[in-house]
Parts: C-alpha cells; structure tokens; sequence
C-alpha cells in the first residue's frame, strides 16, 4: 500500500498497489504491520457498511467522543464519493482544516481518519457503497456531529444535496456550540 499525506494532519490517502496479470489484480486492503509501522491506529474493533441508493446522498460529519472516539478506514467499494475528514483537534496544526478525496471502486483508494476527526461523505453515482473499518465500537450516547456546510470548515462540496437525514441537517454551528464540539478530544 501506498501512503500519501493530506493537508490535514494525520489523515492519509492510502493508494493500493496493485499486482496486475491476465486476470486483473491482487491488491492488499490493510496491514497491521505498516499502519504500526507508520505509527497509525491499526486496531479494528467493527467493520461497517452503508449503502447509498441516490447520487447527492450527504451523510456528516459524524464524530464519537472518547472513550469511544474513532479511527477510520473508508473505501468505496461500489460507485464513487466525495469524501472529507475534518481536523477537530484543538491542538492540532491543522486545526478546522479539512481534507477531501474522491473515492471510488475502480481505484480502490481509501482515507484514513485518525480520532479527533469528523467524517462526511456525498455520493457522486447511484448506488454507491461504502466500507468502514473502525477502531472503537458504535457509541450512540458518544455520538456528535457538526453541519456539512458551516461556514468555519469551507468545505466545497461538489454537488448540491438531495438525501440528507434532520439529524446532520440541523447540526448546529460549530463556533456556537463550542463547549460540545470540545468533547471530541480522545
């Protein structure tokens, strides 16, 4: 695999590197010993799935707080997205800054989210699936999020959205809500 660095510190593009013959490839997904290697998070406590049957579905940016917070592997195993990982740590360099990539099944790149980031994505196809590879089990009590489209990130989401559940619609602004968004330290 190959690890390439983002504008936000800590979250990794990670490219497969692909064995190609007449039959098409052989690509490894993961590796314990090289994210331990690179000092990434490399416990997997579940792995996830969604399913996104409109192009234009939103679903973000979603974060647990400790003990609960997460590290994420995400793929796109069917269709494409845009996918964004948020930098909510105080303390980081990077602070409020963001990263985005496409994603899609033919490359089969994937983004690694390092705990204290938030996570969104939209779908750029119909029928775009996605896989997660999480490090601390689903906490709904330690569950929070901030808008998709507040002004304090400047995210540029590609395409207006059209599928969006109340929950990440009405997310409050980040700066406003302040003393919550804090918890998200691990």
């Amino acid at each position: 695999m190959i690890y390439r660095e983002t504008a936000v510190q800590g979250v990794f593009v990670v490219e497969l590197e692909k064995l190609a013959d007449e039959r098409g490839y052989f690509a490894r997904t993961w590796s314990a010993e090289e994210f331990t290697a690179r000092g990434l998070d490399a416990n997997i406590h579940q792995c996830s799935v969604s399913f996104n049957a409109k192009k234009q579905t939103l679903r973000g940016m979603h974060y647990q707080t400790a003990p609960f917070a997460e590290t994420k592997l995400v793929r796109c195993i069917r269709g494409s997205i845009f996918d964004v990982a948020l930098d909510l740590r105080p303390e980081s360099p990077t602070y409020l800054r963001h990263a985005a990539v496409v994603l899609d099944s033919v490359s089969g790149n994937m983004l690694y989210i390092p705990k204290g980031c938030a996570h969104g994505f939209e779908t750029l196809e119909d029928a775009s699936e996605v896989a997660y590879q999480i490090s601390a089990a689903y906490a709904p009590e330690y569950a929070r999020g901030v808008r998709w489209d507040d002004p304090a990130f400047g995210i540029a989401w590609p395409l207006r959205p059209l599928v969006m559940n109340e929950r990440d619609r009405n997310y409050p602004d980040y700066h406003a809500n302040r003393a919550r968004a804090a918890e998200v330290l691990p």
